[in-house]
């Protein structure tokens, strides 16, 4: 069998993956991913308490347990480029990088020069013969936040819960008496825990109060505190009038100000031909002209699109698609790659 080190998060998902691999055969070795430890204002990071956990759960499967610190990588290849692009008026997703540049890069390089043969983590997905394939579990599936992993990653890489489901994982993981059988799911940012976007940014970037602009008849609706905290289609947290709902449509980050309307119909909430960048193929690109499958966001739906190379022609318009934001491609449950909405 195997020498595989196991990425450890103090969460159910991983402990239950180092069990499984260790009742595999495999020469298991635990690994504590300290990517974050900043405190925010009104909360209090969690990473000791989840390397804590961790630990104990290797402990208990008597693995050996490493901490790898990655802080100053996280920080500048996560962090800082989330922050750029929020500033650029953009909406990243921060697991996807996370996943690109340390989970399954650097973790990975650091492993195998460590002695490792190949790493696995708690994700829900599925490796066969290079390809990422979706997880059974299509509630839970997070081959999503996986389309810019490398082939050569995902050759090293083991994901012993891709065919099973959450219910089942928790099942499993009280049988086998891990204490973090029943320990919540944690929310929020890559390994920074359950604190907002607004709250984490906040932080970081200096921002200004503006103007909320009905963008039908340009009359002033409100104020906000930043442009930079709004996204396209957002409907809550806008604090203008009473009547319909508004919806943010727009923002010009030079002006500070951010665009709403009442019309669910306006075409800045609807898009049907979307322009991708940075477009990255986990194997070979589908031929242009192809039609295959789109997601837009986590657990969003599979929409039928055909694609030229550069442009998604999606069968159905879609709401809110906006830049920043990545667009992950299947070919019948397979991840052929994505790349980011322009």
């Amino acid at each position: 069998m195997s020498r595989v080190y196991v990425g450890m998060s103090g969460g159910v998902d991983s402990s239950l993956t180092a069990a499984l691999l260790v009742e595999s055969g495999h020469d298991v070795t635990g690994v504590y991913m300290k990517n974050w430890t900043q405190d925010l204002p009104g909360m209090v990071c969690p990473w000791a308490d989840d390397l804590a956990d961790a630990k104990r759960v290797a402990v208990h499967l008597g693995i050996p347990f490493k901490v790898y610190d990655f802080q100053s990588e996280y920080k500048q290849k996560v962090v800082d480029y989330m922050i750029a692009e929020y500033k650029a008026g953009r909406t990243p997703n921060p697991d996807i990088m996370c996943n690109q540049e340390v989970k399954f890069k650097l973790f990975l390089e650091t492993a195998l020069e460590d002695g490792a043969e190949y790493i696995a983590t708690g994700h829900y997905a599925r490796v066969a013969d290079g390809k990422l394939l979706k997880a059974v579990d299509e509630n839970k599936d997070q081959t999503y936040f996986l389309y810019r992993v490398t082939r050569e990653a995902l050759e090293k890489t083991l994901f012993p819960l891709g065919e099973f489901t959450k219910p089942t994982v928790r099942e499993m993981a009280e049988k086998r008496s891990l204490i973090t059988a029943r320990k919540k799911d944690s929310q929020g940012i890559c390994f920074v825990g359950s604190v907002g976007i607004k709250e984490f940014l906040g932080q970081f970037v200096t921002t200004t109060p503006g103007l909320i602009i009905d963008r039908d008849n340009s009359e002033t609706v409100g104020h906000h505190d930043g442009a930079i905290y709004y996204t396209i289609g957002q409907r809550h947290g806008l604090h203008v009038g009473g009547g319909l709902p508004y919806y943010v449509v727009g923002k010009d980050m030079d002006k500070n100000e951010v665009y709403v309307s009442r019309n669910l119909n306006d075409d800045s909430l609807w898009k049907q031909d979307i322009h991708l960048t940075d477009i990255h193929w986990i194997n070979a690109a589908p031929a242009s002209g192809d039609e295959l499958h789109v997601r837009l966001r986590h657990r969003g739906p599979l929409v039928a699109a055909i694609f030229d190379g550069t442009t998604l022609k999606l069968r159905e318009p879609q709401r809110a698609t906006t830049a920043g934001q990545s667009a992950v491609l299947y070919v019948d449950g397979e991840v052929s790659g994505g790349g980011i909405v322009e």
